[in-house]
C-alpha cells in the first residue's frame, strides 16, 4: 500500500494534470463522438458517392484524369491522386505551394468508371473535415496538433495517477458502490472514482493512440530525414526531373514491385512531401490486419525505376496501428457503437470532475483525503498488531 505521503503527491499530480487538459479533453470528445461515426454520416449527407463499388485499378488512364485537372487549373502544380475505397472515385489533389496546405487549393474528383468530373466539397470544407480540424488541433494546423499531443500526455498522466489514489479512497467501499446518503459533492466523487476506473484502459488507449496521432507530422519528418539522403546521394546536384512518366506508370512499377499490395495514393515528385526525383507511391495490403498498414515505394520519375520498396520504420508502423484504435472504426457498427459508449462515459468523468474542482471550497477533496489515509494507517498498524500478538 503506498504511504500517505506518495498518496498526497499521486493525488496532486493527477488532479493538476486533469485541470490542465479537462477543456481541450472535452472539445475531443465531443468531436470524437461525431468522427467515430464518420463512414455512416458521410453516407447519410453523399448518397451519391457510394452507389457505385469502389474500384482498385481505375479502367480510365490516371494520367487522362490529372491533365484534364491540370486544364481546369493551369495556375497550379499537381501534388498526389488518390483512388477511393469506398466509392469509384480518383482525387487529384493541387496546390499553388509543395504542401497540402499550401493556398488557394484544389480537389477534383473524377468518376473513375468515365474520367468525367464529379461535385465534391474542398480539402477542409465539409462537416467533418471541419470537425476532424477540430479534434486534431483546434484549427491551428501543426502547432495546434503538437498541442493537442501535450493534453494527450496530461491525460494519461492523469489516468495513472488517479488509478493509484482510487485504492486509498475506495478501499473501505464495495466496488461500484455510489453513496447517496451524503453531501451531493460525495455522491459525484463517488461516481467520478467509478466511471474513471471502469473506463480506465480504454481510455488509455485512446489517450496513448492521441499522443501518437498528434505526433504524425514530426514522424514522417523524421522518416524522410533518415531514408532521403542515403537514397538522394547518387543524385547529387542533378535538377528535378523535367520529362516524367506518368503516374499510371509510376503505379505500375509499385505494383510489379510489390503484386500483393494494391495501390491508394501517388505522390509527385516533390522536395517536401517526397523527392524531387521521385513518384512516392503509397501501397497497402488486403486483408484487416495489412490494409492498416501502408508500404510506400520510389519510383524514379524518369526511368521508372523502383529506388526504394520497404515497409516503414516501427515508429511509423505505431502511429498507423494508433489511427484506428483512436477512432475505433476497424471493426464495424458493433465497436463503433462501443467507441462511443465509452466516449460518453467519459464526457461524463470530465463533467463530473469540473464539478468536484469548483465545488472545491465547501468540501476540500485533501481533507477527505487525509482522513481516508488516516483510517488506513490505523487499521494497517492494528492488523500489524494482531499479528505480532499471535
Amino acid at each position: 500500500m503506498l504511504s500517505a505521503r506518495k498518496v498526497r503527491i499521486w493525488y496532486r499530480l493527477h488532479k493538476w494534470t486533469s485541470l490542465l487538459c479537462t477543456l481541450f479533453l472535452l472539445v475531443s470528445c465531443l468531436t470524437g463522438l461525431p468522427l467515430i461515426f464518420h463512414d455512416e454520416i458521410d453516407r447519410l449527407v453523399s448518397p451519391e458517392a457510394t452507389s457505385a463499388p469502389a474500384i482498385e485499378v481505375p479502367p480510365i488512364s490516371l494520367d487522362r484524369m490529372v491533365i484534364a485537372a491540370r486544364q481546369q487549373n493551369p495556375t497550379m502544380r499537381t501534388l498526389f491522386v488518390t483512388i477511393e475505397e469506398d466509392a469509384p472515385h480518383v482525387n487529384v489533389g493541387m496546390a499553388t505551394g509543395p504542401t497540402i496546405q499550401s493556398m488557394p487549393r484544389k480537389l477534383t474528383v473524377f468518376d473513375a468508371y468515365t474520367g468525367v468530373p464529379v461535385q465534391a466539397s474542398q480539402p477542409g470544407q465539409s462537416l467533418m473535415d471541419k470537425v476532424l480540424l477540430l479534434h486534431r488541433g483546434l484549427f491551428a494546423g501543426i502547432p495546434g496538433e503538437l498541442f493537442m499531443g501535450w493534453m494527450a500526455l496530461f491525460f494519461v498522466v492523469s489516468l495513472i495517477s488517479g488509478a493509484l489514489v482510487y485504492g486509498p479512497f475506495m478501499r473501505r467501499l464495495d466496488f461500484g458502490t455510489v453513496r447517496n446518503t451524503g453531501s451531493r459533492r460525495l455522491h459525484w466523487f463517488d461516481l467520478h472514482n467509478l466511471l474513471g476506473i471502469v473506463t480506465l484502459c480504454w481510455a488509455l488507449v485512446v489517450g496513448a493512440t492521441g499522443i501518437m496521432n498528434a505526433l504524425s507530422t514530426p514522424l514522417f519528418a523524421m522518416w524522410r530525414a533518415s531514408a532521403m539522403p542515403q537514397l538522394l546521394a547518387s543524385y547529387g546536384n542533378k535538377p528535378p526531373a523535367e520529362r516524367m512518366i506518368t503516374a499510371d506508370a509510376a503505379a505500375a512499377a509499385a505494383r510489379r514491385a510489390l503484386p500483393g499490395m494494391k495501390v491508394t495514393g501517388i505522390i509527385f515528385p516533390n522536395p517536401v512531401m517526397s523527392t524531387a526525383h521521385h513518384f512516392l507511391v503509397y501501397t497497402k495490403g488486403r486483408t484487416p490486419v495489412t490494409s492498416r498498414l501502408f508500404t510506400p515505394v520510389l519510383v524514379d520519375a524518369e526511368t521508372g525505376q523502383v529506388a526504394m520498396a520497404k515497409p516503414f520504420p516501427w515508429y511509423i508502423r505505431t502511429l498507423e496501428v494508433s489511427r484506428p484504435l483512436h477512432f475505433g472504426d476497424y471493426g464495424g457498427l458493433p465497436l463503433k457503437a462501443i467507441w462511443a459508449l465509452f466516449d460518453l462515459v467519459t464526457i461524463l468523468v470530465l463533467t463530473s470532475g469540473i464539478y468536484l474542482w469548483i465545488s472545491r471550497r465547501r468540501t476540500p477533496v485533501e481533507n477527505e483525503l487525509d482522513r481516508l489515509v488516516a483510517i488506513e494507517s490505523r487499521q494497517s498498524r492494528v492488523s500489524a498488531s494482531r499479528v505480532v500478538a499471535r
